[in-house]
């Protein structure tokens, strides 16, 4: 099962290498991991996204998250209400001519195109994960030359509790 991951950590240096070496130590794939400055001095937060299937293996991993010594507080919003955000910047072939139709394609997904060159334009979009894949799937079509992707970011969604510890998992 996909989970969505967020901690808040002390900012310094080797925080983020401890944690992912332990996620990997443990077999556990990281499909994708964001990680910056908070509200707080000194405080960053962490959102990563990965794939468990076992229940227990997932407990196991909260806890070993929790016993980090430079984490502060590790919440599993996978099944609460949250707004999820990405960023992509896609570097697409096009002509002066096909300007004008590209800018019509990425219009309803509130992309916009940040660099043009005389063979490419460079679209940045922001927005949920599948949003994101329904642009690139049109604009291959026109021949992507480039792509890159932030990996997700994601808070809770209005006044719900903010847990400093996950739920026992426990069976």
């Amino acid at each position: 099962m996909r989970r969505i991951i967020t901690a808040t950590v002390q900012n310094r240096s080797g925080v983020l290498n401890r944690i992912t070496g332990m996620l990997t130590k443990r077999q556990f794939n990281i499909e994708s991991i964001t990680v910056g400055g908070s509200e707080k001095d000194g405080i960053s937060k962490m959102t990563f996204v990965i794939d468990v299937a076992d229940p227990l293996k997932f407990e196991q991993l909260t806890k070993q998250l929790n016993k980090q010594i430079d984490v502060i507080k590790v919440t599993d919003i996978t099944e609460k209400a949250h707004v999820v955000r990405e960023l992509a910047l896609i570097r697409v072939a096009g002509s002066r001519q096909q300007h004008a139709e590209i800018q019509s394609v990425i219009a309803p997904f509130r992309a916009s195109i940040i660099d043009v060159s005389k063979d490419s334009l460079i679209i940045q979009v922001t927005g949920k994960p599948d949003k994101i894949d329904a642009l690139i799937e049109l604009l291959k079509s026109y021949g992507i030359k480039e792509l890159t992707r932030t990996g997700i970011t994601a808070f809770l969604r209005g006044n719900q509790p903010q847990l400093t510890e996950m739920n026992s998992l426990s069976i």
